[in-house]
């Protein structure tokens, strides 16, 4: 103890703070490395849970002793249980996707249950199982199903169910055929449901249109999406831009028209009538006294007889004619406009310098008929089409380069070799810290001893091994102050150098015997 508080009394200001510092920097680094050494490796369990979801595993965790954090959303546990942490939730049915299915029907008993709670509790489950089947899906989080099935009530007309589903993505936009195919799923499940009937809706882009039904934003994306890829592996990608405007019938309008054609006839009926009229007319003789005689009794006047016939007849003809009626409802396009600005190409000038050309108009051609046919080009509705070419001008690139971060990010480290790397720093920082203190030590220095006058001459030099020198302790300058040159002999050299700085020798000699332990002769 006396030794250590004659050396601790032996150092000067500078060389205490030196101790205290490297004691306290070698303390924390000690302490970092058992923390690290001592830490559990988390692994990632689940992330993207809601509240609802996640309320149940954290209680089972807690439950089981597996430790466990939350960062943002997502649940990290034990490297080495999670595997087993999974197998265990899945047996409870754990995370809960879309809500309870058909296990809600295990659930009931049939002497408490009516008919009335069966149904709701059937639709229920329809509903859970329906949402289930759509998140199946991978670009979709969540998902929620909502059905009002078909009712009929005694005599009266079957009221026609309807559905909803409202779905929650990752950032991906849901697409018309992804909602027309759950359109389809929701019609099929219920019976006498129309594909119609079934609602989609996007939490962040609102309802979903069927693909006829779709608006003019959503046609001009498709359309525009199919021209670019049509014409990408001709002039490369950014090389083309188009744009389109559609202009959408939104009135229903009918249309009802007929023509005659008189030199078209078709005899639809024919009638033939037939008349034919006969008479005959007797005049009576004058009565006189002879017509009471027997043989005067048969005698009659003068007769009178006419005939007639008449036929009549009719045919009936039809003129031809052509009826033709025309429906327009909202969503029929009326006009289609088509803009496509195609970059230029490089050709060598005459002086040899490269620049971006427009393309030949019988390319451009090819390419307008290219996207004539891509897009349904009809000249009678008066679509319209333009094709251009011109050179693109280069965009400056803008911002900032990115700096990575330290050493530690930029390596994918293990943990193990992470572990080992703050070891090595924290052995080196006490390895210098060590070093520092002896040569501290060693500096027993006696500047009341000095050194007699040096020998002229200096044939050879002192077998003496020198100690290791602190770098920040010596600091001489071998740069002579005169603007003689030195000699090119090594031992003239030293001479002179020795000559010219003779505290600093002084010094580093005394620093020499001192850590030698011996002394001059």
């Amino acid at each position: 103890m006396q030794e250590l508080q004659k050396f601790w009394t032996g150092r000067s200001r500078n060389q205490r703070l030196a101790i205290i510092g490297g004691f306290v920097a070698s303390f924390v680094l000690v302490l970092a490395f058992v923390a690290l050494a001592g830490r559990v490796q988390m692994a990632l369990l689940y992330a993207g849970l809601d509240d609802a979801q996640a309320a149940p595993i954290v209680a089972h965790l807690e439950q089981g002793g597996v430790a466990y954090q939350l960062r943002g959303g997502t649940i990290w546990v034990d490297q080495t249980q999670r595997d087993r942490v999974r197998m265990d939730l899945a047996a409870r049915n754990l995370p809960q996707q879309g809500g309870p299915g058909y296990e809600i029907l295990d659930e009931m008993s049939g002497f408490s249950t009516t008919s009335q709670m069966f149904d709701a509790a059937y639709w229920r489950a329809k509903e859970g199982e329906l949402a289930r089947t759509i998140l199946s899906i991978p670009s979709i989080r969540s998902a929620r199903v909502h059905l009002t099935a078909p009712q009929s009530r005694g005599y009266r007309d079957t009221q026609p169910g309807s559905a909803s589903v409202t779905v929650v993505t990752d950032g991906t936009p849901l697409t018309a055929a992804q909602a027309d195919a759950m359109r389809f799923l929701i019609s099929s499940a219920v019976p006498k449901l129309a594909p119609e009937a079934v609602s989609v809706i996007d939490s962040a882009r609102g309802l979903i249109q069927p693909q006829d039904e779709q608006g003019a934003s959503e046609r001009e994306d498709r359309i525009k999406e199919n021209v670019e890829r049509i014409l990408a592996p001709h002039v490369g990608a950014g090389n083309a831009i188009v744009e389109v405007s559609v202009d959408l019938v939104t009135e229903t309008e009918q249309v009802t028209e007929r023509s005659f054609d008189p030199t078209q006839r078709a005899m639809i009926s024919q009638e033939t009538e037939e008349l034919s009229d006969e008479s005959s007319m007797a005049e009576s003789a004058a009565v006189t006294a002879a017509s009471n005689l027997p043989e005067r009794a048969d005698q009659s006047g003068e007769r009178q007889q006419s005939q007639r016939a008449e036929t009549r007849q009719r045919a009936n003809y039809e003129v031809g004619s052509l009826t033709r009626q025309i429906e327009r409802h909202p969503g029929s396009v009326r006009r289609l406009s088509v803009a496509v600005l195609v970059n230029g190409t490089p050709q060598d000038g005459a002086d040899g310098v490269s620049r971006i050309v427009p393309r030949p108009e019988p390319e451009l051609s090819t390419i307008r008929d290219l996207v004539a046919a891509a897009v349904g080009f009809d000249a009678q509705r008066g679509d319209e089409i333009t094709v251009k070419s011109m050179p693109f001008v280069a965009e400056t690139a803008s911002g900032t380069e990115a700096v990575r971060g330290g050493l530690l990010e930029r390596l994918a480290l293990d943990s193990l070799v992470r572990l080992l790397v703050v070891g090595l720093f924290a052995l080196l920082a006490l390895m210098l810290t060590l070093r520092a203190l002896r040569n501290r030590t060693s500096e027993a220095l006696d500047a009341s001893q000095p050194l007699a006058q040096l020998p002229d001459t200096l044939d050879t030099p002192p077998m003496v091994t020198p100690p290791m020198l602190p770098m920040a302790e010596v600091d001489l300058d071998f740069t002579p102050a005169t603007a003689m040159a030195l000699p090119d002999d090594p031992v003239a050299r030293l001479k002179q150098l020795m000559k010219e700085r003779q505290d600093e020798t002084v010094r580093l000699l005394n620093g020499w015997i001192g850590s030698d332990e011996r002394t001059a002769p």
